[in-house]
């Protein structure tokens, strides 16, 4: 029904004053919601992305520097250097790196077995240890 053909009368224009205020009204706090949601948007992407990059180039020692010296034993624990079936410690791999090879990829400079012996170590870190933050960033965006 169009505005001309709607009955007069005298609370009529009062209501649609009334209807017309409320209307703009929520259409103004729609147009905030909605810049105000933008804003969030564009301020959460950017911290996203940058905690993505940090996880990828954050290093992890094997062996950390409490065991600077120790050798990995292919199970992930540390030896001393020189025991037989280990290997030499002293390494350091990125978080790129770490992915990698928890995928099923080798880590840079090593061979198969060397690589898995370090991934053990990796996945024994735990809190308190250098290198348990990187690993826990990497496995919480899996």
């Amino acid at each position: 029904m169009s505005e001309s053909n709607r009955p007069e009368s005298p609370v009529q224009p009062a209501q649609v004053a009334g209807d017309g205020e409320a209307g703009a009204t929520s259409r103004r706090q729609l147009l905030r919601l909605g810049a105000a949601a933008g804003t969030v948007v564009l301020t959460i992407q950017p911290g996203i992305a940058q905690a993505a990059t940090s996880v990828l180039t954050c290093t992890i020692p094997v062996p950390d520097p409490a065991r600077a010296g120790q050798a990995i034993a292919p199970d992930g624990t540390t030896v001393p250097r020189g025991t037989s079936g280990a290997f030499p410690g002293g390494r350091s791999f990125t978080g790129e790196d770490v992915r990698s090879g928890l995928r099923g990829g080798n880590l840079p400079g090593t061979g198969y077995e060397e690589g898995q012996a370090y991934l053990n170590y990796i996945r024994r870190l735990r809190h308190g240890r250098s290198g348990f933050t990187c690993y826990a960033s990497l496995m919480a965006a899996r």
